[in-house]
């Protein structure tokens, strides 16, 4: 079994693991990999004709390594390297998923009060936030007519997430079970669930058995900033849940908000992390600090920044579904349909878990002018689509 993971991970088996002591990373040592990944250039950050050769590479099945991925994250805004960096993303993209683009909605069924104390969230325990309504799991006909909302936005999946610590055995279980068989028998969406930590591998097994294709479990961020941003729970209660989820059968959605406050070396570990994971979709946050939280007071990522993560995270994770999902319009404003140009492939369309998103009409818009194609309408036959994670 791999030291790292037991055996349950979706890449290779590890024949070892450690953290960079220059870059913090979470850097692994595949056998029968060396070799797969050439040395860093040393001036990614501003030669165009390397990051297009390094482009090209990925298209072929060569890695980026983690110290190529650190000196993009550098280049600077507005350059020709960012230019060439984002034409990479897009030829990245194009090669391995062509023009589509997928999407999909999310609906809070249990929403507010919170065990949980994660520093981004206005759902956490302890926070006064009075612009959404705090309520119990949503009634039988309200996730019904949320499905039916989800499909005619052009929606593969509607994922249903709850404000809680997670799913027990017992009464718990079972109302989430009704919930999930209720969404899969009405049929018009797919139903994906993000339901927070699973307490054994009997809560994923029912749940996949209800009906549920994909679980969203976000790792949120990387490893060694992760008790910044919560304590209630940990890093590692996030895997194991992850590992339940894989021994279900189901597909994993997977991925987590970047400007919590986290260095750039940080972000890299987080992209090497979700490699390593291989989730079927990855949906890519911004803190959008909101009043009352405990990140209330950290400045909005700068748009040229997030666009220029995003790229990276498409060289890194070429093959990946990457999602634009939360905070996306806080972060971008008039420059959101540039998420495109940065390499991303599928977008949440509709409203979050406690603020408002931008209208599918604006995607379907936006996706046209960059030479993709966002469904009006949708077949519910993909796993891989993904979910909708918060």
């Amino acid at each position: 079994d791999c030291p790292a993971c037991g055996g349950w991970l979706a890449r290779p088996c590890l024949s070892s693991y450690n953290f960079s002591s220059t870059f913090r990373i979470f850097s692994l040592v595949v056998p029968g990999s060396v070799g797969n990944s050439a040395p860093m250039t040393p001036t990614l950050t501003s030669d165009i004709a390397a990051i297009t050769r390094l482009a090209e590479q990925v298209c072929t099945g060569r890695d980026v390594t983690a110290a190529e991925g650190r000196a993009l994250l550098d280049i600077a805004p507005g350059s020709p390297a960012q230019a060439a960096l984002f034409a990479g993303a897009w030829h990245i993209r194009h090669h391995f998923h062509g023009d589509q683009v997928r999407c999909c909605s999310i609906l809070n069924v249990k929403a507010g009060n919170c065990s949980e104390d994660c520093g981004y969230c206005s759902q956490a325990k302890g926070v006064e936030n009075p612009d959404y309504d705090r309520h119990k799991w949503l009634p039988d006909e309200d996730i019904a007519a949320a499905s039916t909302s989800a499909r005619a936005n052009g929606a593969e999946a509607l994922g249903i997430v709850a404000a809680w610590w997670g799913v027990r055995e017992g009464a718990q279980l079972d109302m989430v079970v009704k919930g999930i068989e209720t969404l899969a028998a009405n049929g018009r969406v797919r139903p994906d669930v993000s339901l927070g930590i699973l307490e054994s591998q009997r809560c994923a097994d029912r749940i996949k058995t209800a009906g549920a294709a994909v679980y969203g479990h976000n790792i949120e961020t990387a490893r060694s900033f992760y008790a910044q941003i919560c304590s209630t729970h940990s890093f590692d209660d996030r895997l194991n849940t992850i590992k339940f989820v894989r021994k279900a059968g189901l597909d994993l959605c997977c991925g987590g908000i970047l400007g919590l406050g986290e260095s750039r070396d940080q972000r890299i570990e987080f992209a090497e992390q979700l490699r390593l994971l291989a989730p079927d979709m990855i949906p890519l946050n911004f803190l959008n600090p909101l009043v009352g939280t405990r990140f209330a007071g950290l400045p909005v990522m700068p748009a040229d920044e997030a666009l220029t993560a995003i790229a990276v995270f498409r060289f890194m994770l070429p093959d990946r579904n990457l999602m634009a999902a939360g905070g996306k319009e806080v972060v971008l404003g008039d420059r959101l349909h540039e998420l495109f140009a940065a390499g991303i492939n599928a977008v949440m369309v509709g409203n979050y878990l406690t603020t408002l998103g931008t209208s599918p009409d604006y995607w379907q818009e936006a996706a046209r002018r960059h030479g993709l194609n966002m469904p009006l309408a949708v077949e519910c036959s993909d796993p891989a689509a993904g979910c909708g994670c918060h």
